[in-house]
């Protein structure tokens, strides 16, 4: 055993119990004055950090963010595969369908009927809070596409970028997932089914819309979006098909087609990579080269020849990543043989430190471990994921924990501390390594 392998084997149990601070939290209450909240989290919830935060300098993450969830409640599918989770990993997936389900039932128009709450907000927040013109507009399906709620099931009163159209084609993925490889009791089969059902439905019928990227922060439309979207609309198909509703399916799969064909028109021939978003007002964005493109190919896996990891395309877009980071980021310059360069989002990113992202750099990874399985040259996209393991090796800390950034100077950890999603990034990682390295 290399050193390597000895400290994935230590990360990985501790990466799957530091998750679970995240799942279903129902003892974290976040006190938000400014909002006049308190807001306790309920079973099934999960939030994006269990550290309390209100930009002090930690950012308030006490939410449960659509996307954020279905990527955390996957990588529990993957610890209760391979053992590491036994029931308890069933039992947080069943509380996180009914809370799931349970949000259907919000109504915008009943938070505008309920005025008090606006009275407890701090005159110098009041900037910050929706306009009940907003708010009469979420009811029905515009719920998935709220990108986060309260982690106690209630309406986010904040002014966000919405709507946002991952989360719902996200969660798809990760129900079909658990539904492959478990068997319910039926009154859990129901709840997901009806579940997994609502969700297809927003994608397909949703899927066209401007939304907001995956970051929150423009809005157009964008390859990650839609290649998840495409993902679980053809996958949803073959569910449909195997509950017998073949003309729901049928329009599922037409609709896929429909946006792997849109995907073609996101090569940027002359760049040589894949442009990651058109934005609705049609001009050129400074973060057309991004990480979301790869994290596509990985939250959307898929054995076909374009748009996945067997893509030339795809190969060339993550080079043209590597070489932008290893400019921009001084911890990237003059790096051991076996190191691979951190990755952050995008170039001239500007939040917290606007630097690298353990989901960026293990995603990286992870993508290099699924490119092994198709390639006749196994040992060299395997050698690339572990040159990016051992970069997040190099910034892990002795504890283990995992933020969302490392500073691109000094390599220290950033942003929210405890980040769920870069712990399931981890899980998913080494799950695809194990799956090439014998």
């Amino acid at each position: 055993m290399t050193a390597l392998d000895g400290w994935i084997d230590q990360q990985y149990r501790h990466c799957a119990e530091a998750m679970l601070r995240s799942i279903s939290p129902v003892d974290l209450v976040k006190h938000r004055p400014g909002f006049g909240q308190s807001v306790r989290a309920s079973k099934g919830a999960v939030i994006a950090s269990p550290v309390l935060g209100a930009y002090d300098p930690d950012p308030d993450y006490f939410f449960h963010w659509f996307r954020d969830s279905a990527i955390v409640v996957d990588a529990l599918r993957l610890l209760r595969q391979d053992g590491t989770l036994g029931e308890q990993a069933l039992r947080h997936f069943a509380d996180f369908v009914h809370f799931s389900l349970e949000l259907q039932h919000l109504d915008g128009r009943a938070l505008i009927a309920e005025r008090h709450w606006r009275t407890r907000v701090a005159a110098d927040f009041e900037q910050f809070v929706r306009t009940d013109e907003d708010l009469g507009q979420v009811r029905g399906d515009a719920i998935v596409g709220e990108t986060r709620v309260n982690p106690d099931g209630t309406l986010d009163i904040s002014r966000w970028g919405r709507p946002q159209n991952d989360g719902p084609p996200l969660r798809a993925l990760t129900l079909l997932r658990w539904f492959r490889g478990s068997s319910f009791p039926s009154q859990l089969d129901a709840a997901a089914s009806a579940l997994l059902r609502a969700d297809l439905t927003y994608t397909c019928d949703h899927w066209p819309d401007a939304c907001y990227d995956i970051w929150e922060e423009e809005k157009g439309q964008h390859y990650y979006t839609l290649c998840v979207s495409a993902s679980a609309l053809e996958h949803g198909s073959l569910w449909l098909n195997e509950r017998a509703d073949a003309l729901q399916a049928q329009a599922l799969r037409l609709q896929a087609q429909a946006i792997r064909e849109l995907l073609d028109s996101y090569w940027c021939a002359e760049q040589g990579y894949y442009r990651s978003r058109i934005l609705e007002s049609a001009a050129r964005s400074a973060k057309e080269l991004d990480i979301a493109v790869i994290l596509a190919a990985i939250h959307a896996p898929s054995s076909a020849a374009t748009h996945s990891v067997r893509d030339p395309r795809m190969h060339a877009t993550l080079e043209s990543l590597e070489a932008l980071f290893a400019v921009d980021y001084p911890i990237n310059h003059d790096l051991p043989p076996h190191r691979a360069p951190a990755l952050g989002r995008y170039a001239g990113d500007v939040y917290y430190s606007g630097g690298a992202y353990y989901f960026s750099t293990l995603g990286a990874s992870q993508f290099c471990y699924q490119a092994a399985q198709y390639s006749s040259d196994s040992s060299s996209w395997i050698a690339r994921g572990d040159a990016y393991l051992e970069t997040v090796r190099a910034y892990t800390p002795s504890d283990g924990e995992l933020s969302e950034q490392f500073d691109k100077k000094t390599g220290a950890q950033n942003s929210a501390k405890q980040l769920a999603w870069s712990y399931a990034a981890f899980i998913s990682c080494v799950t695809a390594r194990r799956d090439v390295v014998t």
